[in-house]
């Protein structure tokens, strides 16, 4: 049997008057047919490259938001970092205030003369790897500053103690009638030095103990009349001259604040008041260095 060449097509009308007959080659119907495959898988990819671009458009989106809210917390993270930086940096100058009375050689010698310096690492716009290495130096520095600030805590632990045997607070209130220092004589016309301070205070005026010590002398005194001293340690001294009566005895321990005399006028004096004198390993010092006290009045000279 002799394979067909081709194929023929008829279209009937509706209502069966006439019949349209249409021959088709074998070779046109198979390139039809392929054709019109080739057009539906070709649409089918389209539309499937379509989907996917419209799926990551839609991720793209998404992302872009979650870029710019990235950007955001790393923009926050490097302003809170230089913020951090700057309080660090005012711990260290507060630490060299406080070391600084002490000398130089007082403070821990790793952190002495040091200083932050620099700024943050050099910004890259979502760089993740800089503000993690930001984020380290300043745990670093913290923890410096941390050490730095234990070590000023021991060390304020052990000077604490000198601090509070130090004749800080003024033995009675009262106008400064003569300071520490040169001075006229009020007994002649000539300048003299004056080792403490003269205190004017009616006879009788409670005189207080200005730090913790040992009662060292209780007696008379060729100029101070009746005079106290007490030993504070640390080589240092407090002399309370023109007394009235003493309120204690010899190597009589005392506190501060403890009523240790009442003032007067006896001895070498001009009038009623209270000779107050602070000796450093036996010299006079001037114990305004030593109050930390408000003056109870304006001195006069």
């Amino acid at each position: 049997m002799a394979r067909p060449k081709g194929f023929n097509l008829l279209i009937v009308k509706g209502d069966g008057s006439g019949v349209f007959r249409l021959s088709l080659p074998r070779w046109l119907l198979g390139l039809t047919v392929g054709g019109a495959v080739f057009v539906a898988a070709t649409l089918g990819a389209i539309y499937s490259d379509y989907l996917s671009l419209r799926h990551q458009r839609a991720n793209f989106t998404a992302l872009q938001g979650r870029l710019v809210e990235q950007q955001t917390l790393i923009d926050d993270s490097e302003k809170r970092a230089r913020e951090v930086r700057v309080e660090i940096d005012s711990w260290r100058n507060l630490h060299a205030r406080i070391w600084e009375p002490f000398g130089p050689d007082a403070g821990p010698a790793s952190k002495r003369g040091t200083g932050i310096g620099g700024g943050t690492p050099s910004r890259v716009s979502g760089d993740g790897g800089a503000v993690k290495e930001e984020m380290d130096q300043l745990a670093g520095l913290v923890k410096e500053e941390g050490d730095n600030l234990r070590s000023l805590e021991r060390f304020l632990a052990r000077a604490s103690k000198v601090l509070a045997s130090l004749p800080s607070r003024w033995p009675l209130r009262g106008p400064v009638n003569s300071e520490f220092g040169k001075r006229l004589s009020p007994w002649a016309p000539s300048s003299e030095f004056h080792s403490g301070l003269d205190i004017g205070a009616p006879i009788g005026t409670p005189v207080k103990a200005p730090a913790p010590g040992t009662v060292v002398f209780a007696g008379q005194h060729s100029e101070y009349g009746v005079t106290l001293i007490i030993d504070h340690g640390n080589d240092t001294k407090s002399l309370y001259g023109h007394l009235t009566k003493l309120q204690v005895t010899l190597n009589q321990r005392v506190q501060r604040g403890d009523v240790v005399a009442l003032s007067g006028n006896t001895g070498r004096s001009s009038g009623p008041h209270l000779h107050y004198e602070i000796q450093v390993k036996g010299q006079a010092v001037n114990p305004h260095g030593y109050i930390w006290e408000d003056a109870p009045l304006t001195a006069s000279r």
